[in-house]
């Protein structure tokens, strides 16, 4: 007689009680019979009773059939009828719900049935893999399970030869439990690819559809896995053909699609060119019928996505599929649906497609996204499409986060467009709803977001002058202080365009706001993004010669400790160029020059760059000593003697006669101011 115990009895309200009937008691029972015969029997008819009754289901688990179960499936003395039929039993538990699952993996299922794999009996084996199938294809189920134990993934590769059950159930299990690249290896080193291959020409159409999902999963963002992929054999054809053959319109959709996300992940990966034919003329074209309103709605999201991560990187590829099947205005139709005449007449169908429709909306603004990526007609013709910016400006807005990042980054793509940003993004007040986002949004959004805010702000953008009064620069300081690094070089990023030929009092408002600390915080910054943006914002904020006087007559002290301390670091060119440039600025100032003239340190070390070996860093450095001695300013004189003595003029005379024209004519007129 089982016995439930405290925490099961705790679990159980009054409710509860009343449901598990007489009649579930009796099947527990069973199990326990000292007659085998009997027990298996108990078995058989459990088997039978909870094949579709979810309530029956979880009745059985509150009364503790499980353990019982699983003791019954591990016991030596048990039949390999019954250890069979336990299996059945445990795998028609795990296909009710979520919570089902969660109670089988409580009581350890998992390293029981791996355990059963060992046994020579094949049909245990199948029923063993079947259970463990619908236990690792569960959301609630971590993936790690499968990999606890290091000789478990070569023994079911082992398994995968016996029959055409074990091959569909343990390519299932692969192509679930295959997340990332850590996965992708240990499969790959095991064999998976030669161990697989073969499978796609199977007489059985669920054993080749699996296979399939298993080398999509491999490939994904995986160069060495596609790369072996390009170059395997399956009798005489090579995997790239046997997958172009398998997205052919006369086969299921499901393999089409599958077929075509197999060879976008090898292309993307770097093992099939992106002008290859099987792209041009096979996967696109293929991926573009799924978005087409005959198609269901998973297979549109999942086209659509595909597609858009396809034709991401790739130019020819965005014009390509921009101009495919009328593409752009096949998207728009992702907006609509369904519609209130919807063909749909399936109750059940309308029911899971409007609780989807989102995803639908997700994916063409991801596809609208990677579609007017590089291209200028493309984004015109994006935008131009029916309501398309009001489209975009209610998803910014949606409650699903997806929806949201997928709206933004679609934003992020057409506003890289001067034309644009002067225009559309103008007349929708863009910049409102976008403000709003990042008030408060997770850090996928805002990294999107801030980085198409930079956009907004450049100088030609007409949004600049609204978002600077609806508080941008303390939202901005803000994100230079987080700990994502992406955040922090977006939020210098959107500074630095916002200080370029900005005002005084701009300047001053950023200054304030970000705080000289955390200036010189993100001037030490290790990432080097953040250091680049900091030194162009630096830049910015120090050009036209009464913002440099001004700014230098506060902070001078310390932007010049901070130019000393990047110039004497281990940095790289580009670093130290932009340093230089810096300085630069600053010795065209009316004042601010000499600070640069009382620091013999600072002069030192602009004598060296001018030696230089690297012409970016002279060039850098003669327009530092030009400023300074420009013969028509005040107190030039004096400037031009001190750097003469310093043995300037003798390394002007040498750089006159660089091979590097460039270098050669800045020498030449510096030298003529001395002459003048």
């Amino acid at each position: 007689m089982s016995v439930l115990s405290e925490t099961q009895l705790a679990c159980l309200d009054t409710t509860t009680y009343k449901e598990v009937t007489a009649s579930s008691r009796h099947y527990v029972d069973r199990l326990f019979d000292p007659d085998p015969q009997k027990v298996l029997q108990g078995v058989i008819d459990m088997k039978n009773a909870v094949i579709g009754n979810n309530k029956q289901k979880a009745n059985l688990i509150v009364l503790g059939a499980v353990p019982r179960l699983l003791y019954l499936l591990q016991q030596e003395t048990s039949s390999i009828e019954l250890k069979t039929e336990c299996a059945v039993v445990l795998g028609s538990l795990a296909m009710g719900t979520e919570n089902n699952v969660k109670s089988l993996l409580d009581c350890h299922i998992i390293p029981a049935l791996l355990q059963g794999l060992l046994s020579p009996d094949l049909k245990f084996i199948e029923a063993c893999l079947r259970c463990l199938r619908t236990i690792f294809t569960s959301p609630v189920t971590p993936e790690e399970l499968l990999y606890t134990d290091a000789t478990v993934i070569p023994h079911l590769m082992a398994l995968l030869s016996r029959s055409r059950y074990t091959q569909e159930y343990i390519c299932q299990i692969f192509s679930h439990c295959c997340k990332g690249p850590d996965h992708q290896t240990i499969l790959f080193n095991h064999g998976a690819v030669q161990n697989i291959a073969h499978l796609l020409t199977s007489v059985s159409y669920k054993v080749r559809m699996q296979a399939l999902k298993c080398f999509s999963v491999l490939a994904f963002e995986n160069p060495q896995v596609s790369m072996t992929l390009v170059n395997v054999l399956v009798d005489g054809e090579l995997l790239p053909q046997i997958f172009v053959k398998m997205l052919q319109r006369d086969k299921p959709i499901e393999m089409q699609l599958t077929s075509a996300k197999c060879l976008t992940y090898m292309c993307r990966a770097g093992a099939i060119r992106t002008d290859d034919n099987c792209i041009v003329l096979k996967t696109l074209p293929c991926l573009v019928r799924m978005c087409s309103k005959e198609r269901l709605l998973e297979e549109r999201v999942e086209g659509a996505e595909t597609l858009a991560y396809l034709i991401e990187p790739d130019v020819e590829l965005q014009r390509i599929a921009s101009i495919t099947d009328h593409l752009i205005a096949m998207l728009a139709d992702y907006f609509k649906y369904p519609s209130s005449v919807s063909a749909i007449t399936d109750i059940k169908r309308l029911d899971h497609d409007l609780k989807h429709a989102h995803e639908l909306r997700q994916a063409a603004f991801k596809l609208y996204a990677s579609l007017g990526a590089n291209d200028e007609d493309i984004r015109k013709k994006i935008i131009e499409t029916e309501n398309m910016m009001d489209r975009i400006v209610t998803g910014l807005s949606e409650s699903s986060v997806k929806v949201r990042l997928a709206a933004v980054r679609c934003l992020h793509s057409l506003s890289r467009s001067v034309q644009q940003l002067r225009t559309s993004f103008q007349d929708h007040a863009v910049w409102k709803p976008l403000m709003k986002v990042l008030q408060n949004a997770p850090d996928e959004i805002l990294v999107v977001a801030s980085s198409m805010l930079c956009n907004l702000l450049l100088e030609f953008s007409p949004s600049k002058e609204p978002i600077l009064e609806s508080g941008a620069v303390e939202l901005l300081c803000g994100l230079t202080q987080s700990e994502n690094p992406a955040l922090r070089v977006n939020g210098i990023w959107a500074l630095m365009n916002m200080a370029f030929q900005a005002e005084q009092k701009i300047k001053a408002d950023i200054l304030r706001s970000l705080s000289t600390e955390q200036l010189f915080r993100l001037l030490s910054d290790s990432d080097l993004n953040v250091l680049m943006k900091t030194l162009g914002l630096l830049r910015n904020l120090l050009s036209t010669r009464p913002h440099i006087d001004k700014i230098m007559s506060t902070h001078g002290k310390q932007i010049m400790q901070a130019v000393t301390l990047i110039l004497e670091g281990e940095h790289n060119i580009e670093v130290k160029e932009q340093t230089l440039c810096i300085l630069a600025n600053i010795a065209d100032g009316t004042t601010a020059k000499e600070l640069i003239m009382t620091n013999d340190d600072i002069l030192q070390k602009i004598k060296y760059y001018m030696g230089h070996s690297h012409v970016k860093l002279q060039l850098a450095a003669m327009f530092c000593i030009s400023n300074l001695i420009w013969n028509e300013e005040e107190g030039s004189q004096e400037r031009q003697d001190k750097l003469r003595d310093m043995g300037i003029v003798d390394i002007l005379h040498k750089l006159s006669q660089s091979p590097d024209s460039n270098l050669c004519d800045k020498a030449k007129m510096a030298l003529q101011q001395y002459l003048a």
